[in-house]
């Protein structure tokens, strides 16, 4: 099926070592061990996409992918530590411990009928159909990430103007944006994200369908768009990319019942406290220090469990039982966009519910005790910044760490965010056997 990207015109510019920043000290020594045992074995090998992006602007890429002419299967000739993986993507792990470095066989976008490709209503849903670099450049998703580096003289090869784009900043989509969307629509959230973690600015034409195309969102597959989430709001730029999801209409496919309670919220209380939130979480990340899904998805997901708790509790159900509700609701509602997996949704449910028990002032030592006090302390120093009503409760709580032995440096600053959030099981007690006189 003919692609918008095929008739990109290619143009080959070649940029010499002296000529950028690529340094081999800064490109992981299993990434160049691939790429030269590739070259050493007669095939094409290229450091591609993401990591060339970010070391042309000074970033320190984590992951290095590979693209080469080689098949899947003759790279997994060349090395004993690699696997096959993917249907609708064939690519080759190759194993080093606990890195892998990705290697993707050069891509083409017209499928002649030898290879296998499979479109349905527009999106990409298989796609191994093999071709030239030329071919791969094209098929490429940004400019940006269409640059290949060369080890055997250490240039930059650029076919899209890739290049240029790097150097003004900006992002722009290879091809028609509004069918290059059409494709993959979670093309859109990868905008999004890419802009806030590089600061670069959006190509126009690259921006302007995705406020009508966003609810093409609702046709990706909720676990791929959790982790997407994952990528975007743990990536050290949660704020930037929240603002951005808001900024181009993408926020009510996404998070719908969050957006409508935003909508809805005039002081403006709720968004100040999920940004507060999300702030808290990108100067985590730039410590290198651990973040929760579940406080993040806590934080995403407050201003819907608001919303839904004032709904029922003007229902006239009961305090307690309108927030359980609540919390299953939104949940539930949210799932069918975004498969949140239970060992985070749980805690983040239990986040929620022990925020009624600050002001309660009760059975001290038992909350205290709970697996959760910790993330759910932390979430009502976060609520301080919607409303100063909770000041109180915050001294009282912080007091009664203290006066229980607890440090508080090992509670907000240490524990923050941390951990998966599963809920330590009870320790079962033991039944007393009784003696057989006792039974007489």
């Amino acid at each position: 099926m003919p692609n918008s990207a095929d008739t990109v015109p290619t143009s080959l510019r070649i940029i010499p070592r002296d000529q950028h920043a690529i340094s081999r000290k800064d490109i992981s020594p299993n990434a160049l061990r691939v790429l030269y045992r590739l070259r050493d074995a007669g095939f094409q090998a290229y450091l591609v996409g993401g990591a060339v992006r970010d070391l042309l602007v000074g970033g320190h890429p984590k992951d290095f992918d590979v693209a080469t002419d080689a098949t899947p299967e003759q790279v997994k000739q060349q090395f004993r530590n690699c696997r096959l993986i993917g249907r609708r993507f064939r690519l080759a792990h190759v194993v080093f411990g606990r890195e892998i470095i990705e290697v993707a066989t050069f891509r083409a976008n017209s499928d002649d009928g030898s290879g296998d490709r499979q479109m349905d209503d527009g999106r990409l849903v298989r796609d191994n159909v093999y071709g030239s670099i030329e071919d791969d450049a094209v098929r490429r998703d940004f400019t940006a990430n269409a640059l290949y580096y060369a080890i055997e003289d250490f240039s930059v090869r650029d076919y899209v103007g890739g290049y240029q784009d790097v150097e003004a900043r900006v992002l722009k989509l290879i091809g028609d944006p509004e069918e290059r969307y059409r494709e993959d629509p979670v093309r859109m959230l990868r905008a999004i994200r890419l802009v806030a973690k590089l600061d670069f600015s959006i190509d126009v034409a690259t921006a302007a369908p995705i406020p009508e195309l966003a609810p093409l969102l609702g046709q990706a597959a909720p676990a791929r768009l959790f982790e997407e989430c994952l990528k975007l709001f743990l990536s050290g730029h949660a704020a930037a990319g929240f603002e951005g999801l808001e900024r181009h209409g993408l926020l009510p496919s996404l998070l719908p019942e969050t957006a409508a309670a935003l909508a809805a919220n005039r002081s403006g209380a709720l968004r100040r406290m999920l940004l507060q939130g999300l702030r808290a979480t990108d100067a985590r990340v730039a410590n290198d220090e651990p973040v929760s899904p579940a406080f993040l998805f806590a934080v995403l997901l407050w201003p819907a469990y608001c919303r839904a708790l004032i709904a029922l509790q003007n229902q006239g159900v009961h305090p307690a039982e309108a927030q359980r509700r609540a919390a299953d609701r939104v949940t539930l509602h949210q799932a069918t966009t975004i498969a949140l997996p239970r060992r985070f949704s749980q805690p983040m449910q239990e986040i929620w519910l022990l925020q009624s028990r600050f002001s309660q002032r009760k059975r001290v030592a038992r909350l205290l005790g709970h697996p959760q006090f910790r993330a759910a302390y932390d979430f009502l120093v976060l609520r301080l910044s919607a409303s100063e009503e909770h000041a109180d409760d915050v001294a009282f709580w912080r007091d009664a760490q203290l006066q229980s032995g607890e440090n508080e440096s090992g509670s907000s600053d240490e524990h923050l965010f941390e951990g998966e959030g599963e809920a330590t099981p009870r320790r079962r007690r033991r039944r007393r056997r009784r003696s057989p006189s006792a039974n007489a």
